[in-house]
């Protein structure tokens, strides 16, 4: 594989795989988190001083049926010019003359943006045709969309295959993949999981693959309460997916025998409905009564959570503790990302795993005060699974 560092990009057109996906106000089209763009700017950085420039490459959204203006990439370039400190020219297509016209044209040191690949349906099947008239832009390219690493699209995989003496990481890729390696190869133990979230379906591989490493897995969120009712519990009207209680109870077994310690909360935040203004109560979580459920995890369970993460020398963090959106239920979450913050500060390497839980250690204000935060939630899973990423392996063999 070709080093990035040593790559040579003096008046290469460098086609740059970005994963700029960041949330929008829906009226403004103001960037609300704009975490994902500067965590590319080391990389982007480097290839302008090196003489070269940019082509950038993103989808944004889910878009359906061809160019739709919401998910139209033009909207993030006076943010991305204001992070970068220089014009971004912009292709009202990512294929076709007006993009083979400009990125002929660039010079060293210009920033191109491509509109968005997902206006394709082509990007998701991972088309090669499509890949090639991507391709055809530049002189090289870097991949340094570890968000979409897990999707084998045109923009992310195929192209690759165009490049085979001039493809590579960029210096965010590399860490993303750096920071999940120590924690699978590099564990220093004890190391404690916390997995939570709304959902046992989404969450069944990585904590199968995590009774392997793991020495203490924490459960919280949503999914606990199917752990309660496989286990005999009482949960009220809590979440709970009825077609996992054999695969819930399995794990606490198979945990069991491995010797692996399952934590899960001991006592809840109930709430007699799903919304921010609802009557509060705490509650042992196996004892939820009927109209009631739970939405937060409970004083008890933080202290209980805090112990053990306070006793970790590594931590992997993927979902919250509870509704954390909602101000009423946003303790539990706030609580435990303090914990890993504190853990952190006395030693502990800490990965908070995307998604929700990256959105959390932000909104409480944590993100500088943990190892490595990821930018790819659902990659980052998969890497976890034991999966291999197209993304990745697109670049590497």
């Amino acid at each position: 594989m070709i080093n990035f560092l040593d790559y040579d990009f003096s008046n290469k057109r460098v086609l740059i795989r970005v994963d700029f996906n960041v949330p929008q106000d829906k009226s403004t089209f103001e960037i609300t988190d704009d975490k994902r763009i500067r965590a590319a700017l080391p990389t982007l950085k480097h290839i302008l001083n090196k003489g070269g420039s940019l082509i950038l490459m993103s989808h944004l959204g889910r878009p359906k049926n061809g160019p739709e203006d919401k998910f139209s990439l033009k909207h993030i370039i006076p943010h991305i010019e204001k992070l970068v400190g220089k014009e971004v020219l912009f292709a009202n297509d990512c294929i076709g003359s007006e993009a083979q016209q400009k990125s002929t044209a660039l010079k060293s040191g210009e920033i191109l943006l491509l509109e968005n690949v997902r206006f394709y349906n082509e990007e998701t099947t991972g088309d090669m045709n499509f890949a090639n008239e991507l391709a055809s832009l530049g002189d090289c390219f870097v991949n340094d969309a570890f968000g979409a690493a897990h999707r084998a699209h045109a923009s992310t995989t195929q192209i690759a295959s165009f490049f085979p003496d001039d493809k590579m990481m960029g210096f965010l890729m590399a860490a993303e993949i750096e920071s999940a390696e120590k924690i699978i190869k590099e564990t220093v133990r004890p190391f404690t999981a916390i997995v939570g979230g709304a959902k046992v379906s989404d969450k069944v591989l990585i904590v199968e693959n995590l009774l392997k490493i793991a020495d203490h897995i924490i459960i919280g969120g949503g999914m606990s309460y199917t752990f309660f009712k496989a286990l005999g519990g009482e949960i009220g009207d809590s979440l709970c997916e009825n077609e996992r209680l054999g695969t819930c109870k399995e794990i606490v077994e198979r945990a069991e025998k491995m010797g692996v310690k399952i934590h899960l909360p001991i006592d809840s935040k109930i709430a007699n409905k799903f919304a921010s203004d609802a009557q509060t109560r705490n509650q042992k979580s196996a004892a939820i009564p009927e109209g009631w459920m739970g939405l937060d995890i409970g004083n008890e369970t933080i202290k209980s959570f805090t112990k053990v993460l306070l006793n970790s020398k590594t931590i992997l963090w993927n979902g919250p503790m509870g509704v954390f959106e909602m101000d009423a239920f946003e303790h539990g979450t706030k609580s435990i990302a303090e914990a890993v913050a504190e853990a952190t500060k006395n030693g502990a390497y800490s990965l908070i795993g995307g998604g929700d839980s990256a959105a959390a250690v932000q909104k409480f204000g944590f993100a500088s005060q943990v190892s490595y935060v990821s930018t790819g939630g659902g990659a980052l899973l998969e890497y976890f699974e034991g999966k291999e990423l197209p993304g990745i392996s697109a670049i590497v063999n």
